[in-house]
């Protein structure tokens, strides 16, 4: 398990740290960080189980009573419980004809071409369950954040920005602040962090007449589980209904007033603990509400959003914090209530 208040560490951090021992570790990770901004920018940690990561959460303190002279105060403690977060198993395999890869003449690179097309889609795939993954449905996949922050009267309530939309065409905007005391990816204890490829070389494959063929194989496992330490550095503004937005706010979903109040729905803490390299905050949306705030961010009058150009590319910031593309954010969410 991490040492308590590490510094914030992605997956490309633990890659750097791996000897390879004949896996292209690090290229793997590099490629899933391009293709999913939000593996990217999350905090990993090991966890404290071998099948995931078991804490501590503080629900209430003690407060102090203001003292009489020759009269005494009672007695107080601080409550807690205990919460674990189970981590799960994404494994696939590519399975390359021996004779296909070997026709132009470099079998190694025709094989990395086809095993990349693995790492990205595995990676939509984790960036979906990261969003939607319900372990009370499907207890095969990650406990994702939707079912986490899904009633706004509920113990997150606090949490969730209502835009008041209905009907099933709503979509959400997420405020993550990663870090090890906040949100983290977890991997179980005494495994590897990431997407683990492993070249298994030349098998014997079965075709779908029971022939026999010989085939390149690659396997490809992910280990991985989502755990919030601290609720409250999560923030879901949902209920934005999609179809009635519009450029400049004038009917549909406020987003510029949703990313306000979202953004101080955070503890205070936040920004000691960013300065401190401790923790990074991120907002997630998908391309139609980063497009409305692209066009919002061009508002005369706007304060909030930013506009800047990295590597010749538009880049929106909110209240300083940029805003990732997520296509795992769908347009057709069920309004929460």
């Amino acid at each position: 398990m991490a040492t308590i208040g590490a510094t914030y560490q992605t997956m490309l951090d633990y890659a750097k740290r791996l000897t390879p021992d004949g896996q292209s570790i690090a290229d793997v990770i590099e490629v899933l960080a391009a293709s999913n901004p939000i593996v990217a920018d999350a905090n990993v940690m090991e966890g404290n189980m071998a099948t995931g990561h078991m804490f501590v959460q503080r629900t209430s303190q003690p407060t102090g009573s203001w003292r009489k002279l020759n009269y005494g105060v009672a007695a107080e403690k601080s409550t807690t419980d205990q919460f674990t977060d189970f981590c799960a198993i994404l494994e696939s395999y590519s399975e390359v004809d021996v004779d296909i890869a070997s026709l132009g003449g470099n079998a190694a690179a025709y094989r990395a071409s086809e095993d990349m097309a693995f790492v990205a889609g595995m990676g939509g795939t984790l960036a979906t369950a990261l969003f939607y993954g319900n372990q009370g449905t499907d207890p095969e996949q990650p406990h994702g954040l939707s079912p986490r922050y899904n009633s706004t009267t509920g113990s997150t309530g606090s949490q969730i920005i209502d835009c008041s939309g209905s009907g099933s065409d709503n979509t959400s905007i997420w405020l993550i602040t990663w870090g090890e005391r906040t949100c983290s990816l977890i991997y179980p204890k005494g495994s590897q962090a990431g997407l683990v490829q492993k070249d298994m070389g030349a098998t014997i494959s079965t075709d779908s007449n029971s022939l026999k063929h010989e085939v390149y194989t690659t396997k490809f496992q992910w280990k991985v589980g989502l755990t919030i330490p601290d609720y409250r550095h999560v923030i879901r503004i949902c209920n934005i209904d999609v179809s009635d937005l519009t450029n400049d706010a004038a009917t549909g979903a406020d987003l510029v007033t949703a990313l306000i109040d979202a953004y101080y729905a955070r503890p205070t803490e936040v920004v000691a603990m960013e300065e401190a390299g401790m923790a990074k905050s991120y907002w997630y949306c998908n391309k139609t509400i980063a497009a409305y705030l692209h066009k919002q961010a061009l508002v005369p009058t706007n304060v909030v959003l930013t506009l800047d150009t990295v590597a010749g590319k538009p880049f929106t910031r909110a209240l300083g914090a940029p805003v990732r593309i997520c296509d795992a954010i769908v347009n057709t969410e069920a309004a929460v209530s």
